[in-house]
């Protein structure tokens, strides 16, 4: 795994601004324009790493596209994915605040653009701009939330195959119309193994046999969970070769 060393490039922060209204960025011009300066835009090319887990934390990192990984290593190599970032998200946020160092790992699951901004200049904005300041708390809360829901999965699951139900839950809630839920398949067997602590064979083993008992259906680009209730409902019951 290899830091990015692409030049800098041009930014559409308007266009995102306008696409994602969500995001941290999208505050009143007048506001806008105090941050944009401070920002270094690059291009990150798929597997590369915006920062590694123990570097001291220099600034955070608006994600602009693109999708990014946020993983913690043990002493063996042995990866857990802690969740997937998606664009107008601040990396690195909760290690700048606190002046410590990076606790996750972050690289780029597919090509994506991040702007940088020092961590003295990115405590400054907030200091001086509430919008920011309330905007960075949402998100540190709504990282909190997620931390939450994934400890809970990996320490209430009594099997992988509970895991992997509670992770197509999560998936499915964030996707909720009432009905079936249609999921892109943005992630390999081998990623879905690492954010649930198992092997990829594993893994490929338990989508066959919940795809056997009616609980998803898979193509090649789609994964389409029928029905909560039964998924929620296989929780607790015996999963076909999934309990290693």
């Amino acid at each position: 795994m290899k830091m990015s060393d692409q030049p800098r490039v041009s930014e559409a922060c308007q266009e995102c601004r306008k696409s994602n209204p969500t995001t941290f960025c999208s505050f009143p011009d007048a506001v806008f324009s105090d941050l944009r300066p401070l920002k270094l835009c690059r291009r990150y090319p798929r597997g590369s790493a915006l920062y590694m887990e123990g570097q001291p934390a220099k600034g955070v990192y608006l994600l602009c596209s693109g999708k990014v990984k946020l993983s913690t290593y043990s002493e063996e190599g042995r990866a857990i994915i802690l969740r997937i970032a998606e664009p107008g998200e601040i990396l690195g946020l909760s290690a700048a605040i606190s002046g410590t160092f990076y606790e996750k790992t972050a690289q780029a699951s597919d090509d994506c653009t991040a702007s940088f901004i020092k961590k003295t200049d990115f405590l400054d904005f907030l200091g001086t701009h509430h919008d920011a300041a309330l905007s960075a708390l949402r998100q540190l809360s709504s990282n909190y939330q997620k931390a939450h829901l994934q400890i809970c999965s990996l320490g209430l699951s009594a099997s992988v195959g509970d895991k992997l139900a509670r992770l197509l839950l999560q998936w499915y809630d964030r996707s909720a119309n009432g009905g079936p839920v249609s999921i892109s398949r943005n992630h390999t067997h081998g990623e879905i193994a690492e954010m649930i602590g198992t092997s990829r064979e594993t893994v490929t083993r338990l989508l066959k046999d919940f795809r056997d008992r009616g609980l998803i259906t898979l193509s090649k680009t789609e994964m389409c969970i029928p029905d909560r209730k039964s998924l929620k409902a296989a929780i607790g019951s015996k999963h076909g070769n999934g309990h290693t």
